[in-house]
């Protein structure tokens, strides 16, 4: 498939620089593949389109304060940092700006000498492996030193940076949020489970990746980035008694849809512990083979995230969805509204 098949004219005022008061204010797009139909709802209104003995799986992850600010030892030439992911104990895979002046050896200094990153590797595109110095504990040196990489597409300052973390937020490790998780609340997860909704939890921790735009022409040849997942047996069996009962898998997210459906396309199917690094890459005609829903946000043209709802819901149906969110004022992609496909 062509990449055009994925385009659409997005408004620029429709691209949400800062999240709603009240999380569950989001407005609910609910799209039915049976009948093609297509509903405003809010998202406090979402548990009315589940039934007891569905489940919700949600993924755990928990947004570093990743984007770092310092100078370079040698010169005082400010630079940032954004980390991407933990190879070793203190050895991290970063983007850095500028990146030409970072030679191997060079030490960049960060909150007046608390944390020191010394350049061990080159990599492409600006891409630096560095070993870390520090006294103390690291991630709290990174909750005290650093920012919340948000998306390049949100240009507003986040007064509260713990409104671009799910409440339900856990595994430490991601470069981004699983955005279509923002709108859930405590309150609104009790009320799901009052209501006999099983909660299930997955770990897929989201790269910066996810935000790379797709260059080749035909969408086949497009080379996905790799994002670490977790699933513990606990959580698994959850989910299988969910299915052998007759409810459904309503993934929150793309990253928890992805996380599932590598996990069934290793095991036959099949949903159990498992951890590892995926790379699945969903478009049309991918046949789903764990989950029977998604709530998600809405996505940039001709991104990857467009073409997995496309998988789900027939890209027609889809861009028919956008539309009618574009002709309604609904809020686009990270601090956006959602969409619940069932």
């Amino acid at each position: 498939m062509k990449i055009t098949d994925f385009d659409f004219d997005l408004p620029e005022n429709l691209i949400a620089q800062t999240p709603l008061e009240n999380r569950t204010d989001s407005k609910l797009l609910v799209i039915n593949r049976d009948d093609q139909s297509i509903a405003h709802r809010h998202f406090n209104d979402v548990l009315e389109y589940l039934n007891p003995g569905d489940c919700l799986v949600l993924n755990n992850t928990k947004v570093l304060p990743a984007r770092l600010y310092g100078i370079k030892e040698d010169t005082g030439a400010k630079v940032e940092l954004l980390l991407l992911h933990q190879r070793e104990l203190d050895e991290w895979e970063v983007l850095v700006k500028p990146a030409k002046k970072v030679k191997i050896g060079t030490k960049l200094n960060f909150g007046d000498g608390k944390l020191i990153a010394t350049c061990v590797e080159l990599q492409d595109h600006g891409g630096r492996v560095v070993r870390f110095e520090y006294q103390g504990i690291f991630l709290e040196l990174l909750t005290e030193l650093g920012e919340m990489p948000l998306p390049p597409y949100i240009k507003e300052q986040l007064s509260d940076q713990s409104r671009y973390q799910t409440v339900y937020a856990e595994a430490e490790g991601s470069a981004a949020a699983p955005t279509a998780g923002l709108h859930f609340t405590k309150e609104l997860l009790a009320e799901a489970r009052e209501k006999g909704i099983e909660i299930a939890f997955v770990t897929l921790h989201v790269g910066l990746g996810t935000f790379r735009p797709v260059s080749v022409d035909q969408i086949e040849a497009h080379d996905m980035h790799s994002e670490y997942y977790y699933l513990s047996s606990t959580e698994a069996e959850k989910m299988n008694r969910v299915k052998e009962k007759g409810g459904r898998l309503i993934a929150v997210g793309t990253t928890s849809t992805r996380t599932l459906e590598t996990i069934a396309a290793e095991h036959n199917g099949a949903i159990q512990a498992a951890s590892g690094w995926t790379s699945i890459f969903i478009y049309p005609p991918y046949e789903f083979k764990a989950i029977d829903g998604m709530i998600t946000n809405f996505h940039l043209p001709k991104s990857t995230l467009v073409m997995l709802v496309s998988a789900l819901a027939g890209r027609d149906f889809i861009l028919k969805a956008y539309q009618t969110a574009i002709e309604n004022n609904y809020r686009f992609f990270s601090f956006g509204d959602a969409m619940l496909i069932l």
